[in-house]
Parts: structure tokens; sequence; C-alpha cells
């Protein structure tokens, strides 16, 4: 199989039959085998009737129906885990991601070799001041934690070699943070290409303002899983190391204070009428905690089923399986 195209739908009865026959018409240009993964995210209008006729009278189109709604990540996970073909493209069901764009991107993908490319939204035709203003500052900040150069990370039309989508997990709202995911798992080769965004046709937006409070969110933990999610006594025990030494030289300076004034005949006041003693005691305290749980962590880290699950990018010279 030579591609898979993945699309997560929720209540998208409308749409799916042009889109089914716009991307059926693109790729029998391009003289390829070809699939449509249609994921259904517990609609609750006639999508899945939708999809089921489509299936019927199009060999081509799959159809995976959830028994509610869980997010578009646990579509796009059960979609990469369907997929067959070499390259998997990923597309909103509401035709403001243009099937035209499908040529080019596998064409990326399976000739020029990137891993990933990521299609840039460069024209919107979403209200400025609710969406674009939001999300430009969102990815701003994506592109300075992650340091991958993308302008529009929540683009839904994307293009990934195979391997990418199989060696991954996509969880939660995860969905947008799909290239920095990949980073983390050693897919670095990773593109941009402006694509057309079009005006919704059918229905009403299914995001709303909440989700950018939920991003910025979802990039802290994604930001610290991928770099301390199997070493997290290298963050909180080197932080709580800090705090406790910090505190235990402001007690030592606090008492060492007091007996020099008494060495000098002078009445010193108590050690603990003093707050630099209280805050002190309490970043020692603070510190042997943040030292506790990332001790925590690591005996959870090390009884995790994947601890010892690394990507092999290539072997040479081993006999069949020898080595995974």
């Amino acid at each position: 199989m030579d591609l898979s195209i993945v699309v997560p739908l929720y209540n998208e009865a409308e749409s799916l039959p042009e889109l089914t026959a716009w991307i059926d018409k693109v790729c029998q240009s391009m003289q390829i085998s070809f699939e449509v993964i249609m994921v259904d995210d517990g609609s609750t209008d006639t999508s899945w009737q939708v999809v089921n006729q489509l299936a019927t009278n199009n060999p081509f189109v799959r159809g995976i129906k959830f028994r509610r709604n869980y997010g578009k990540s646990a579509a796009l996970n059960v979609g990469f885990g369907a997929s067959q073909g070499r390259v998997v493209i990923t597309m909103d069901a509401d035709l403001q991601d243009s099937p035209d764009e499908i040529p080019e991107l596998y064409e990326m993908i399976s000739v020029q070799g990137f891993d990933i490319v990521s299609g840039w939204k460069k024209k919107r035709h979403d209200n400025r001041l609710t969406k674009n203003l939001p999300s430009k500052l969102y990815n701003w900040a994506v592109r300075r934690v992650s340091r991958i150069k993308l302008h529009d990370m929540n683009c839904g039309l994307k293009a990934y070699r195979s391997e990418v989508v199989k060696s991954i997990e996509v969880y939660g709202e995860m969905h947008r943070y799909i290239p920095v995911i990949a980073k983390w798992a050693g897919f670095t080769n990773i593109a941009e290409k402006v694509v057309v965004h079009r005006k919704r046709q059918y229905g009403t937006t299914k995001f709303g303002m909440e989700r950018f409070i939920n991003g910025f969110l979802d990039l802290i933990s994604i930001s610290f899983v991928g770099r301390f999610g199997k070493k997290p006594m290298h963050f909180f025990g080197f932080l709580g190391t800090l705090m406790f030494l910090g505190g235990f030289l402001a007690a030592t300076w606090v008492g060492a204070q007091k007996l020099l004034l008494l060495s000098q005949g002078i009445l010193a006041p108590k050690v603990t009428d003093s707050p630099y003693f209280y805050i002190a005691l309490t970043a020692m305290i603070l510190g042997s905690q943040f030292f506790l749980a990332g001790f925590l962590g690591e005996l959870i880290s090390r009884s995790s089923s994947d601890r010892n699950h690394y990507l092999i990018a290539d072997k040479t010279n081993f006999q069949n399986d020898s080595i995974k």
C-alpha cells in the first residue's frame, strides 16, 4: 500500500461524500494504491451511516467508530495503528483541508525523504481575534520550547513516513504536538509546506478558546516527559539538592552568626526569632520532598514495561532479528 489517509471526524455527515469523491479523484490521478481510514469519534449525527455507505460504494474506504467521543488524539492514534500505507497523511473532515495538497505531500515524503511534512495555513479564513492571534502566540511558544521551526503546529493536514506513526503514541490532546513527540523519538527531518485553508462549508467548529489554555499545559507536559520521562531524578533530584543545600547553608549562616555574637559577649537573639531560619527550614523540607519525588519517579520508571524501548534506525551484519 502506497498511501493511507487518516480522517478523524465528529459530526461531519454533510461533508464526507464530497471529501471522499475529491480524495478519490486526486489519488486516482496519482496512480498509486491508497486507502482512506475514517475514524468516527462518537458522532451524534448520521456520520457513521454515511461512512458505512461510502465504504460500501468505495472499497478504498475503511471506517472505525468509537462508542463515545474520546477526542482527536485518540482518533488519530487508532487510525495510525490501522494504516497500511508507506506514507500516511492526516486531514480534517470539514473540507477546510484541500485534498489537492496530497500529491505534493506524498512526494515530499516518498521522494524527498522527509520524516514529517506539516501544513502551514499561511492565509486563514478564521476570526482574527478569537483564532488567528491566539494561534500565532501559541505557535510562537511551541517554537521556542521545542526548537522546531513550524509556523502552524496545529494544522490537521500533515504527512508522515509510516515508521513515524507506528513508533509514537498520541494520547490526551497531544495531537497538536505530534512533530514534537516525533522529534523526541528521533525523527528530526521535519519540513513545512504552505497549504490552502478553505472556508468551512458545513456545520460549525468543534474547538473553543479553551484549547489554547489546554495547549500550553500540554506543551509543558510533553516537554517535561520528553526530557525527563526516563530520568526523573535528573530533574527532581537536582532541584531538591539545590534547595536542600541552599536551606542548609542559610541555617548554618544563622547559627554561625549567633555563635559569633556570643563569642564577643554580645547578647544574641534566639535563632528561631530570625525569619531566615524558617525560610531555610522550608527550603530544606521542600528540597527533601523534591529529592524523594525524583527517587520514587526513578522506581516507577525502572518498573515501566518500555524502560528499555528504543527506536533503532538501521542495522548491519545482524542475522534475522537477533537484535530489536
